[in-house]
C-alpha cells in the first residue's frame, strides 16, 4: 500500500495514433511489470483489451494500468485520441496530477492535441510533453520541437534529446555533454534549468548572481515549477523500441507532483466551495471518473480517484447526496482488464468497485460529511445525430438496455426519446463515435437497429410584444368549468437559462392564486409542444395581469386550458420566429482540398472563422455552420477528399432562420400534421 507522497497518478493525452498505448504498454514491460511487450498490430496490448477496440486498432475507452518505479507507484490512464472519442480524456483529468501529452513524430501536433493541451492547462495540471515515434522515417525533429514552442509556449524545453542514430536519448536535466541532431546538449540544459528555476525567486537571485545550481536544488524546485507552469519537459521516446522510456519513469517518480503537492481539489456546491486536502486520515471523499463494463460478462467496473480518506468493505457509501449508504464490495486495483482485491482504497490513490449500478461519471462519493460535485473539465455538446428503430419487433427493452450500459461509459454519447417527433435519437461526437456505438449494440449486446438522419432541433421564440387573452367555458350539465387569463410576453436575451421568465402580477385577488400553478402549466405546455411548427419555445418573458374565476365552476384543469390558450393568443401577435442550431465545425482536410471546401461551406451559409496547418500537407478549417446544412455532410466530404477528410461538431449557438427556410420548415411540419389526422 502506497504512501500519499509515493503516488503519481497521470494521464495520457494526445491525438489518435501518437501511440499513448504503445507508450503504456512500454512502461510496463521497463519497469518489469509485463514479462513480453504487447503491440496494437498484435492486438495484444494491455491497455487496448476491448474487441472494437481491437478491430478497430485504435483506443475507444480508458484503461488504468500501474507500475512501480523508483519507489513510486504510477498509476497511468490511458485514453482514447480520435475527437470522436474526448469524452474519456476530458473526464479524466480532474482523476491525476500530471497530465502526459503525447505527439507522434511524424504526424506532429495534430487537432486533438491542441484541446486536450488546453484542457490540462485550464485544470492546472502540470504537463509534459512526449515526441514519441521519434525513429520515424524523414522527420525534421528540431522544427518539431520549434513548432511545439510556437504552439504551447516557450516553457516547453527538452528534457532529454535523441541521439544521431535515434537508438537512444540523452539527459538534458542533470546532463550538458553528447551531440543530438536536434540541438545543442548543453543549451538545451541551459534552457531548461532556466525555465525551472524561474519558479523559485531565491534561487533565481542567486543563477543571475552567477552561483552554480546543483542539480539537487532543479531538483527540489522541478514540482514546483511544473504547477506554476513555468516548465513543460519535452521528453523523446520510440516506444516500440522503448528508447526513452526509463528516462520519461525518471521524470515522473522523481519530479512530477504527488498529490500532497498540489492545492486541495474543490467541491462545488452552489455558490459555495469546499476544499478537500489530501488527508489520509480524514472523512472519505472520492470522485467517479470511469464507468466500464468487461467486455465478457458485461460487469459494471466504476473507477475512483480518492481525494481524502480511505475505503474499504465496511465503508458507508454516500452517493452525491442521497441519504441512504450503500456497501462497496471489495476495492479492486485494474491492470487493464486483469483485477484484484486489495485491502483498501488509499488517499490519493485509485480504486476501482464492480457491481454498483447506483454510481454514474462525476459522481461525489464519500461517508456523509461532504456536498457537492468536484470540478471537472467542460464537455463539448454531442451534436452528430441519429434516429434508430428496431430492426425487429419487440427488441425496444434489449435496445433500451444496451444503450443505457453505453451511455454510462461515454458522456458525450446521449439518448434521448423526442416527444414531439416519436423518434429515439442518439448524439455523439462525430459519425466515427456513431458508428462504432452501433456496432457495439450489434457485437456486444447482439442488437439490430435501422437508423435514419433525425429531424433539426429548431427553436421558437418570440421577436416582438404581444398581449393574450382566453375565457375557457364548459357547460354540459352538472358542475362546469371556467377560466379566464389575460398576459402579457415580450422576448428575453438569447439563450437565457431558464428560458421561460414568468412573473405573476395579479393584484385584488381577480384569480386566486391556487389557481397560478394551473395557469403556469397551460404556459408550459405550449413551451414544450411549440407555436410554429412543434418545437420547444425559449427566451420569452410572461407576465399574467388579470382574469376572471367562478366560485364554482373555476378549477384547475379549466385555468390550465386558459393559461394555454391565452399564451397562443400572445404568441400570435409577438411575431414568433424560428430559431436554427449553428455548429462550430473543424474539418481536417488535404490542403488541396482547401478551395472545394470553402467553396462547400459558403454554399451551405457557413462562415469560416480560420484555418491551421497540419504535419503531412493536412490542414484544419474552422467555421460556423447550420446544422440543417451538414445533416449529410460526411458523404460529401469522403467525396471530395477522397475519403481523407474527417470532421468533429459541437454546437455553437441558435441564430434566426432564414424566412425561405423557415417557411420550408412550417409547411413540412403542417403537412405531417395533416397526414397524421388523415
Amino acid at each position: 500500500m502506497a504512501n500519499l507522497k509515493d503516488i503519481r497518478n497521470i494521464v495520457l493525452l494526445g491525438h489518435g495514433s501518437s501511440g499513448k498505448t504503445s507508450l503504456a504498454e512500454a512502461i510496463l514491460h521497463t519497469t518489469g511489470t509485463i514479462n513480453r511487450l504487447g503491440s496494437i498490430d498484435e492486438k495484444n496490448t494491455v491497455g487496448d483489451f476491448d474487441d472494437e477496440e481491437k478491430e478497430h486498432g485504435y483506443s475507444i475507452h480508458s484503461a488504468l494500468i500501474h507500475a512501480d518505479h523508483n519507489g513510486k507507484l504510477i498509476n497511468i490512464i490511458d485514453t482514447p485520441g480520435y475527437p470522436g472519442f474526448i469524452s474519456p480524456s476530458l473526464v479524466s483529468i480532474p482523476a491525476v496530477e500530471t497530465a502526459v501529452v503525447v505527439i507522434s513524430a511524424s504526424a506532429g501536433i495534430e487537432m486533438n492535441t491542441r484541446k486536450l493541451f488546453q484542457a490540462a492547462t485550464n485544470a492546472n495540471k502540470a504537463r509534459i510533453i512526449v515526441i514519441n515515434k521519434m525513429d520515424s522515417d524523414n522527420v525534421d525533429l528540431a522544427e518539431l520541437v520549434k513548432q511545439i514552442q510556437e504552439t504551447f509556449g516557450q516553457q516547453c524545453r527538452c528534457g532529454n534529446l535523441p541521439t544521431a542514430d535515434k537508438s537512444s536519448v540523452i539527459d538534458c536535466i542533470g546532463n550538458q555533454d553528447g551531440e543530438s541532431p536536434v540541438m545543442d546538449v548543453a543549451q538545451a540544459h541551459t534552457d531548461l534549468l532556466e525555465s525551472v528555476i524561474e519558479a523559485d525567486d531565491e534561487l533565481m537571485e542567486a543563477y543571475l548572481g552567477g552561483e552554480e545550481v546543483s542539480p539537487e536544488k532543479v531538483a527540489q524546485v522541478f514540482v514546483k515549477a511544473l504547477l506554476a507552469g513555468t516548465i513543460v519537459p519535452v521528453i523523446f521516446t520510440d516506444a516500440r523500441k522503448e528508447v526513452g522510456i526509463r528516462e520519461l519513469l525518471d521524470l515522473i517518480a522523481n519530479c512530477t507532483p504527488s498529490p500532497v503537492n498540489v492545492p486541495p481539489a474543490k467541491l462545488i456546491n452552489g455558490e459555495e466551495t469546499t476544499e478537500v486536502k489530501a488527508d489520509p486520515n480524514g472523512p472519505f471523499a472520492g470522485h467517479v471518473f470511469r464507468v466500464g463494463f468487461d467486455p465478457r460478462s458485461n460487469m459494471k467496473y466504476t473507477s475512483i480517484r480518492i481525494f481524502s480518506g480511505s475505503l474499504d468493505t465496511g465503508t458507508g457509501l454516500m452517493v452525491n447526496d442521497a441519504k441512504k449508504p450503500i456497501r462497496p464490495g471489495h476495492p479492486l486495483q485494474m491492470q487493464g482488464t486483469e483485477i484484484k482485491e486489495v485491502d483498501k482504497g488509499v488517499c490519493g490513490d485509485i480504486v476501482t468497485l464492480a457491481k454498483l449500478d447506483e454510481l454514474k461519471l462525476g459522481d461525489l462519493v464519500h461517508d456523509g460529511k461532504f456536498a457537492g460535485k468536484f470540478e471537472t473539465c467542460p464537455l463539448p455538446k454531442p451534436m452528430f445525430a441519429l434516429a434508430l428503430e428496431p430492426a425487429s419487433r419487440g427488441d425496444e427493452g434489449r435496445i433500451s438496455a444496451a444503450l443505457d450500459k453505453l451511455t454510462a461509459e461515454d458522456a458525450c454519447f446521449v439518448v434521448s426519446h423526442d416527444t414531439q417527433t416519436k423518434e429515439l435519437v442518439i448524439n455523439g461526437m462525430g459519425d466515427l463515435h456513431l458508428r462504432v456505438m452501433l456496432s457495439k449494440l450489434e457485437n456486444r449486446y447482439k442488437v439490430n437497429v435501422n437508423t435514419k438522419p433525425p429531424k433539426i432541433p429548431y427553436r421558437e421564440t418570440i421577436t416582438g410584444k404581444g398581449e393574450g387573452h382566453y375565457r375557457h367555458k364548459k357547460q354540459s350539465g352538472g358542475s362546469g368549468q371556467f377560466g379566464e387569463v389575460y398576459l402579457r410576453i415580450e422576448p428575453i436575451q438569447r439563450d437565457s437559462d431558464p428560458s421561460l421568465e414568468y412573473n405573476w402580477d395579479i393584484f385584488g385577488g381577480s384569480i386566486p392564486g391556487q389557481f397560478e400553478p394551473a395557469v403556469l402549466k397551460g404556459i408550459h405546455d405550449v413551451m414544450s409542444a411549440g407555436y410554429l411548427a412543434g418545437f420547444p419555445i425559449q427566451d420569452v418573458k410572461v407576465s399574467v395581469y388579470d382574469g376572471k374565476y367562478h366560485a364554482v365552476d373555476s378549477k384547475e384543469v379549466a385555468f390550465r386550458a386558459a393559461g394555454k390558450g391565452a399564451f397562443m393568443d400572445a404568441l400570435s401577435k409577438a411575431r414568433p420566429s424560428l430559431l436554427e442550431p449553428i455548429v462550430d465545425i473543424e474539418i481536417t482536410i488535404p490542403a488541396e482540398n482547401m478551395g472545394d471546401i470553402t467553396g462547400d461551406l459558403a454554399s451551405r451559409r457557413g462562415r469560416v472563422s480560420g484555418q491551421d496547418m497540419l504535419a503531412g500537407d493536412m490542414m484544419v478549417i474552422k467555421a460556423k455552420v447550420p446544422l440543417s446544412e451538414i445533416s449529410n455532410y460526411n458523404s460529401q466530404l469522403k467525396s471530395v477528399t477522397g475519403g481523407q477528410g474527417s470532421y468533429e461538431m459541437e454546437l455553437s449557438h441558435y441564430d434566426p432562420t432564414p424566412p425561405n427556410v423557415q417557411q420550408q420548415v412550417i409547411d413540412q411540419y403542417n403537412k405531417e400534421k395533416q397526414a397524421e389526422h388523415e
